[in-house]
């Protein structure tokens, strides 16, 4: 038996068409749109978890479904799917066109996720919606602590001071002069032995050559010479910067030292190593008073008493030099250390 309200012979409802799809699917679109809001504000998703990302081909798979829906929806709800009996005779159903096969449809770029597809009438396809974090991150300012920079102790410098002068001496120019004073005693006691043989008539005009020659390889001209020198440096190193004065007075030293070395010179001769005692004795007594050993003597004396006048003036000069730098030094030492830029 059938149902005497059956909607035998009535007109079914057809389904609705591609624009209602598109419109239902911009409404989609927009309710997506809202949700994705309420999602920010309710920060629901950890800030850790990964973001979902709806593709454009999901939303689309969506929108058929919702199409698909909405087209079972539209039959009534009281009449059956096994009571809707299609006459015999009449033309079979046309089949539901697909979607996503209209041209509309076919308009989408689904390859673009930035920015939305627009076209006359086709939808507008949003790039899907990125959940953010749950709560959002704030940065935080960033506060340069000052730099502590500790004052740097100031460090000592260290000067090396001047140092003080040395005085010069004048030891070496009494020397120098010395050679020079007894290269003189030298020739005036030569001249001395010459004179007193040629008084006793041992000199003549004819022999003066070979006696000279005779003398200068003898014993008793040169030991006189040495001691001489010797005496004059040794006085010269005592002296040293000192006056004039100083050579005047002691200079009877080197002249009783030439003196002795007149003696010394004809022990020398003799010689002395081959004589005994009383026989040194006996020489050394026979020269005391010989006009050679007086001459020894005097020439002594007085060469010590110019040739130390010489010696006196350097000292002099030496000492001026000396005194000069002491006060360069005593100025350097009041002006303090100076920085010098190279």
């Amino acid at each position: 038996m059938s149902d005497p309200k059956s909607s035998y012979g009535e007109p079914v409802e057809e389904p609705h068409g591609v624009d209602d799809v598109v419109g239902r699917a911009n409404e989609g679109l927009a309710e997506a749109e809202a949700a994705r809001r309420d999602a920010v504000d309710a920060e629901t998703t950890s800030a850790d978890a990964p973001a979902a990302v709806e593709t454009p081909h999901d939303a689309a798979r969506g929108l058929a479904d919702r199409a698909t829906a909405d087209r079972s929806t539209a039959e009534p709800a009281d009449v059956a799917a096994d009571e809707i009996v299609q006459p015999a005779t009449a033309a079979p159903a046309e089949a539901e066109p697909d979607p996503w096969a209209s041209p509309e449809a076919a308009s989408l770029d689904y390859a673009s996720t930035a920015a939305p597809v627009a076209a006359d009438d086709a939808p507008t396809v949003v790039a899907a919606p990125v959940v953010a974090p749950s709560e959002p991150v704030v940065a935080e300012p960033v506060v340069a602590e000052p730099a502590v920079v500790a004052a740097a102790a100031p460090q000592p410098i260290f000067v090396q001071a001047p140092e003080a002068p040395r005085p010069r001496g004048n030891r070496a120019a009494a020397g120098a002069i010395g050679l020079l004073a007894a290269l003189a005693f030298a020739v005036l006691y030569l001249a001395v032995w010459l004179g007193v043989d040629a008084i006793e008539g041992d000199v003549t005009g004819e022999n003066v050559g070979t006696t000279v020659l005779g003398a200068l390889s003898t014993w008793s001209l040169w030991v006189p010479v040495v001691v001489f020198f010797f005496a004059f440096w040794l006085l010269g190193a005592i002296i040293n910067r000192g006056r004039w004065g100083a050579w005047v007075i002691l200079g009877i030293l080197v002249g009783i030292a030439a003196y002795g070395g007149h003696i010394l010179g004809a022990l020398f001769q003799a010689p002395f190593w081959e004589l005994t005692a009383s026989q040194g004795g006996d020489l050394a007594e026979a020269e005391l008073l010989t006009p050679l050993a007086i001459a020894a003597f005097v020439i002594g004396r007085e060469l010590t008493i110019w040739f130390g006048a010489w010696a006196a003036a350097r000292a002099a000069r030496v000492t001026e030099l000396n005194i000069e730098a002491q006060r360069e030094y005593e100025r350097t030492l009041e002006a303090g250390p100076q920085l010098v830029r190279a």
